[in-house]
Formats: C-alpha cells, sequence, structure tokens
C-alpha cells in the first residue's frame, strides 16, 4: 500500500521541529534554516509520492536536509549573509554565552566539516549514518570528524578552556 498525501502532513508535522533543530544547527540562520526545512520538505513529498518506496521516513529526511545543505552552500550564488538574531529564550547565564561561540565556530568550517560535526553530536547519529547520510565512506567520514574537531578547536582558541568552565 501506497502511503497517501495525509500521511506525509502527518509525517511532516511530526517531524518539523527536529528538522527545523537541525537546520538552524547547519545554517546558524532562522530564515536559512526555514527555507532549508521547506526545500527538504518539497524534496521529500516528491519522494513519497513517488514509485519507490521509503523504508525510514526520519533517517531520509535528515540524510535531504544534509545533502541540501551541502549543495546549497556550493553555489556560486551563496552570498547572503545572516543578519537575524539568534532566537530569545530563557537560558542559564553561560548557555547563551557557550551557544554564540559555538555557532560563530561552527560558521567558520567549511559546510562539509559543520555537516560532519552537527550529524555526529548534535544529531548523535554513528560514523556510518552519518556516512551514508553524506554519501562517503566511514573512513572518510572519521577523518572530517577528526580534522574539524582541530580546526574547530583552533578557531574557538583560548574560548574552549573558558567556555567549559561555565
Amino acid at each position: 500500500m501506497r502511503p497517501t498525501t495525509d500521511d506525509f502532513e502527518e509525517f511532516a508535522r511530526a517531524r518539523t521541529p527536529h528538522l527545523y533543530r537541525t537546520a538552524w544547527l547547519l545554517t546558524g540562520d532562522r530564515h536559512h534554516a526555514e527555507d532549508l526545512v521547506q526545500e527538504t520538505l518539497a524534496k521529500m513529498f516528491r519522494a513519497w509520492r513517488g514509485v519507490r518506496r521509503i523504508d525510514n521516513p526520519p533517517a531520509y529526511a535528515q540524510t535531504v536536509l544534509a545533502r541540501t545543505f551541502i549543495s546549497q552552500r556550493r553555489r556560486r550564488s551563496w552570498t547572503e549573509q545572516p543578519t537575524s538574531t539568534l532566537p530569545e529564550r530563557a537560558e542559564r547565564p553561560g548557555d547563551v554565552e557557550l551557544r554564540v561561540s559555538l555557532q560563530n565556530a561552527l560558521a567558520e568550517l567549511a559546510p562539509l566539516d559543520r555537516a560532519v560535526l552537527v550529524l555526529r553530536f548534535f544529531e548523535d547519529r554513528s560514523v556510518e549514518q552519518v556516512a551514508l547520510d553524506l554519501g562517503k565512506n566511514a573512513g572518510a567520514i572519521r577523518t572530517r570528524t577528526s580534522r574539524a574537531l582541530d580546526r574547530l578547536r583552533t578557531v574557538l582558541g583560548d574560548d574552549a578552556v573558558h567556555l567549559i568552565a561555565l
């Protein structure tokens, strides 16, 4: 039995907050994150109605989201700069400083490095799952993770020690 449009709407309502969180971590901007989620859901809908059956829709959605992000960043037209502020939320005093520093440091990384770190550590995915999501082999993901973490430590510099102590 093929999934219906109603099934997709139910799936989209349930998964959108999770997709948005990941998109926001990847893009660092609310508007770009919303656009990324919208494009991901549009691609999902085309696949949903297609001939091929999606065995694991949440995992497929995360894969589409990550690949769409990387594809967008490779385009020459990607010149927009985020201008909106981070969402306001009641946080502990050190959380805001940590979040802003980490977001700024992630923004310094290449899109693929950023995607690997977000999927591995914020989404808590295995090396093998990230490799599948990004179309790479597990060894390449392990190497990229190590190098991206080194770059992140370099970008954070002395702030890393200060932020951990908060």
